[in-house]
């Protein structure tokens, strides 16, 4: 059975970025990839306003989606203003039970960004609300079987990879095709080079996992996060 996987980031470009090439790979491999972007990221260039450069990032973020085969679904939250409310979780509740993923990937829960902290508490909140019987709530509910934390520069504190997906080429061109199309990941905003950084990043997680490439997460612990029974 092909698994169907749910990325859930902070901002558009996130997961695009650094759960990507996993996501290529899961629908190269013919199962179901799906992106949630709880924010525009509109913010994020130093000389385009947020309206112009919140409709540039929804455009990439589709030609992202279309580029590698993933679902997008855009939560209609404002860059640096993702509410801690029961809504986001919800919203991404209503989705996990709609799209019944096998695996969720989202941030780390410790980062510089306040949107990738909240966005990954309303990601394992909105798991634990889809697994439970709700009333009100007519789909049928699901308990996600995984939840990883992707590997992100800017969400280090206390991040300790322990799971290693091998990434074939063609997966790595899809994802270089859709994330080059991030005016962000080429550099143009402040100048860090994303993608030659996850690049070369895949390539040194490659040598620990004994392939090519790997992209690298750690598994949510029973610590952290504990789903409700079937």
């Amino acid at each position: 059975m092909t698994p169907t996987v749910l990325a859930v980031g902070g901002h558009i470009g996130d997961m695009e970025l650094t759960a990507g090439p996993t996501l290529a790979k899961v629908a190269l491999e013919g199962g179901r990839a799906i992106i949630i972007d709880c924010t525009y990221g509109e913010r994020g260039h130093p000389t385009i306003s947020p309206s112009a450069y919140r409709q540039q990032k929804i455009d990439e973020a589709r030609f992202f989606a279309d580029t590698i085969g993933a679902e997008l679904h855009l939560l209609d939250y404002s860059d640096g203003f993702l509410p801690d409310t029961e809504d986001v979780a919800e919203q991404i509740a209503a989705i996990i039970r709609d799209t019944q993923p096998d695996t969720l990937i989202t941030h780390w829960l410790h980062s510089m960004h306040r949107d990738h902290e909240r966005a990954a508490q309303a990601a394992l909140r909105g798991a634990f609300l889809a697994s439970i019987p709700i009333e009100e709530v007519s789909a049928e509910r699901h308990s996600v079987r995984s939840i990883l934390h992707a590997e992100n520069w800017e969400d280090m504190d206390g991040f300790d990879a322990d799971t290693f997906y091998e990434i074939p080429d063609e997966a790595y061109e899809r994802w270089r095709t859709g994330i080059g199309a991030h005016a962000f990941a080429r550099g143009e905003t402040y100048g860090f080079r994303y993608i030659d950084y996850y690049s070369a990043l895949m390539e040194v997680k490659g040598c620990l996992a004994g392939c090519r490439r790997a992209a690298a997460f750690q598994a949510s612990s029973h610590e952290k996060f504990a789903l409700a029974g079937p």
